[in-house]
């Protein structure tokens, strides 16, 4: 605990000016570069080690002979796996040092064929590859250098139609290739600027749809001619968002998911519709749900349509026969969430990726007709019993502001230890999540897990205003100069803890990545008297150099959801909020993370807060990953960043001194 130590005491001594702090110990070590930050000790990894042998598995979709393809990690990186049966081997198909990320299974002239993207470092310069599964050949699809995605194929599996933004660097285009040719260049289809990307390709292979996304709030929805290239935007009745874009069977119409209004109606949840181009009629098929529609599938033929619905941070699965327009009954499916679905070239079955706070995601298949539900994997954790893994409550908290005269009230998921005894108060991490508009769920949290059942620590993760997952109005209550609002939910949470019996308000730590990182500075500048210790991972700390340094394609898209910093009023609001220009009050021991490839938040606003704090003579922690962008995805790396933060709030949170 040298570093520790060595930074306490000095932070501690009153003869230290602050002005003029020790040097940070610094080391290299391979990829890392490691500043006031000392090795775990053998003990906690080997606490942590079951815990971080945990993984899961995800779904890409059905190959041949009724096999599935999967994503999961066995070494550093998740790559793609072959299943052909319940509880079957694992054959590896790709072995590459960095994750794998979309893959979309199809078939061309009869022979199996899987498109997927992959970066390097986390620069999220994605290139598109397709594998040969025959021959297990693999071609890389795009340039090499530019950002790819959104593939999207014909159904003859001849043609890819993907987003890029190789036209300038800025803008997200719309492409279309033709794979049967290797050596022909894709054609531009959509290079109207702004961030587009493919939807789905009609069933007749003539029409192109694609969306233009400017916010969580605003997207565009357009169809392409694919032959003429011309370009239809679709009408929208005001600003609106999309979750996705199906033709259906007929070629004639389409399947949304939209908070568009209806009928002149105001609609606070994204729903899914159907469009009838030929009568323009919309129908709305979820409207009696007062939660969010995601997830769109339609099966091969056309036939049956699967989506969920976000029911507070859970899902539901729901079935549809597009003949009849009638509901199917679904299968009962373990509570959780759902990731992606996939039906059966026959339209049989569907498969389905479902974890939950106490198991991590599987592979489950569901026979439609019987409804039999059959587990396809079986992912390991760790040799854990999963008999103590706690599952959180749901809880609501008073935030500061009213709705209707009564107070707002904020829901947040609480991982409550059982270890505890009966007069004991537990310490609390404080987790916020990053996007702003993600959602904290009770999804399978390794580190939520560990805490419980090894420091006997709670953990809370709020889904403060400007979350999704809770209508239109909450999402944009922290919009623009209403930023700082979100923290103060953050502050009522604390006054929340306060008032709980078992929760120790004296050990109170938060944690962050990304714009939940700037959630963690926000609230040692607001509440730091109240907070012992605190990690921000990738976040953001000066909300001008964020804007002015993150990489061109995203920067209107941020503009739109934080404010405009050429805007001399905006420029006036990020001048008072930005954590950066506050730090003379962060007065608590912080542990910043972050991956110097990130294109998102640039490393630059790591080492500009850690410089700042350090100057009042405050303990910081420091790891420069060379490897990793906005977030690591190498476990190698994952394991030394976890036990690092634990060997970090083990001696400033849970210690009871």
């Amino acid at each position: 605990m040298l570093a520790l130590t060595l930074a306490l005491a000095l932070a501690l001594d009153p003869t230290t000016p602050p002005q003029t702090p020790r040097p940070p110990l610094r080391i290299e070590q391979g990829n890392k570069v490691l500043e006031d930050v000392d090795p775990a000790s053998t003990e906690l990894r080997e606490q942590l080690r079951r815990y971080q042998s945990t993984r899961g598995a995800g779904l890409a979709g059905w190959l041949d002979k009724g096999c599935l393809l999967i994503s999961t990690r066995f070494a550093e990186t998740a790559q793609l796996h072959r299943v052909c049966a319940p509880n079957g081997a694992r054959e590896q198909l790709t072995f590459y040092d960095e994750p794998i990320g979309a893959a979309v299974p199809f078939v061309r002239d009869g022979k199996r064929y899987v498109i997927f993207s992959k970066d390097i470092g986390g620069n999220e310069n994605a290139q598109l590859h397709e594998m040969n599964l025959q021959t297990r050949g693999i071609r890389m699809l795009t340039d090499g250098k530019s950002r790819n995605g959104s593939p999207t194929l014909s159904k003859d599996g001849r043609h890819l139609a993907f987003s890029s933004n190789r036209r300038n660097g800025k803008d997200t285009d719309i492409y279309l290739l033709d794979l049967t040719r290797e050596q022909a260049p894709p054609r531009l289809l959509v290079g109207e600027g702004g961030s587009w990307s493919a939807q789905d390709i009609s069933f007749d292979g003539k029409m192109l749809a694609v969306s233009r996304y400017h916010s969580i709030e605003h997207t565009e929805p357009a169809i392409v001619d694919l032959k003429t290239g011309k370009l239809q935007m679709l009408p929208m009745e005001g600003k609106a968002s999309m979750g996705g874009f199906v033709f259906d069977r007929s070629n004639r119409g389409a399947y949304y998911i939209t908070d568009e209004p209806l009928n002149g109606k105001p609609s606070e949840f994204r729903t899914l519709r159907h469009h009838n181009e030929i009568t323009g009629k919309i129908t709305a098929l979820s409207q009696s749900i007062p939660w969010d529609a995601q997830g769109l599938r339609l099966s091969d033929d056309g036939k049956l349509l699967a989506y969920q619905t976000n029911e507070g941070g859970v899902d539901r699965l729901h079935l549809l026969d597009t003949i009849t327009g009638r509901a199917i009954k679904a299968p009962q499916l373990p509570t959780g969430l759902i990731g992606d679905t996939a039906f059966s070239p026959d339209g049989r079955k569907l498969a389905i990726a479902i974890g939950g706070a106490a198991t991590p995601s599987d592979v489950y298949v569901a026979d439609i007709r019987s409804g039999i539900l059959t587990r396809w994997t079986h992912s390991e954790v760790g040799g854990l019993d999963t008999s103590r893994f706690i599952t959180p409550t749901l809880i609501e908290y008073p935030t500061f502001d009213t709705v209707n005269g009564k107070p707002r009230l904020i829901p947040a998921w609480y991982y409550r230890p059982t270890c505890a005894g009966a007069n004991a108060k537990v310490p609390v991490l404080i987790n916020i999540h990053g996007g702003p508009e993600s959602q904290s769920r009770p999804g399978f949290s390794s580190i939520a897990q560990f805490l419980a059942a090894e420091r006997c620590v709670a953990m809370i993760l709020p889904n403060v205003r400007g979350s999704s997952g809770y209508g239109r109005n909450y999402l944009g209550l922290d919009n623009g100069p209403l930023r700082e609002d979100s923290v103060k939910d953050i502050g009522a949470l604390l006054d929340w803890i306060a008032k709980q019996p078992e929760l120790d308000s004296k050990r109170v730590g938060v944690m962050g990545g990304s714009y939940g990182g700037y959630m963690v500075l926000a609230s040692l500048v607001h509440y730091g008297d109240r907070i012992r210790a605190a990690y921000d991972a990738v976040g953001i700390s000066n909300f001008k150099t964020f804007l002015e340094n993150t990489e061109s394609y995203r920067r209107d898209q941020r503009r739109a959801e934080y404010g405009d910093e050429r805007d001399p009023e905006m420029a006036k609001v990020f001048e008072r909020i930005s954590p950066l220009n506050h730090a003379d009050r962060i007065q608590t021991p912080l542990f910043v993370s972050q991956g110097s490839n990130d294109p998102r938040v640039p490393y630059t606003e790591a080492e500009q807060i850690v410089k700042a704090v350090r100057a009042n003579g405050i303990p910081v922690s420091y790891a420069l990953y060379k490897d990793e962008g906005h977030g690591n995805r190498k476990k190698a790396n994952v394991d030394f960043n976890t036990e690092a933060m634990m060997t970090f709030f083990d001696y400033y949170l849970f210690n009871p001194r």
